[in-house]
């Protein structure tokens, strides 16, 4: 899912500080998520998908 995350925030173009401050976490945070390690929560995957205007399957299922 830290892939899609990554592939998504700069198709937007969106830098990896402008999304962690959007949606509140660090930037650590966001960065660790990006790389796979460290999962996501319900509602901070809920804030990405809506800041990106994306849905949480998109973001979750790479087949979408």
């Amino acid at each position: 899912m830290g892939r899609r995350v990554r592939a998504f925030r700069k198709l937007k173009g969106y830098t990896q500080q402008e999304l962690a401050d959007h949606i509140g976490i660090s930037l650590a945070v966001l960065g660790a998520v990006e790389r796979g390690n460290r999962r996501l929560e319900d509602q901070i995957l809920n804030k990405i998908a809506n800041v990106l205007g994306v849905s949480t399957e998109e973001l979750a299922n790479p087949s979408i």
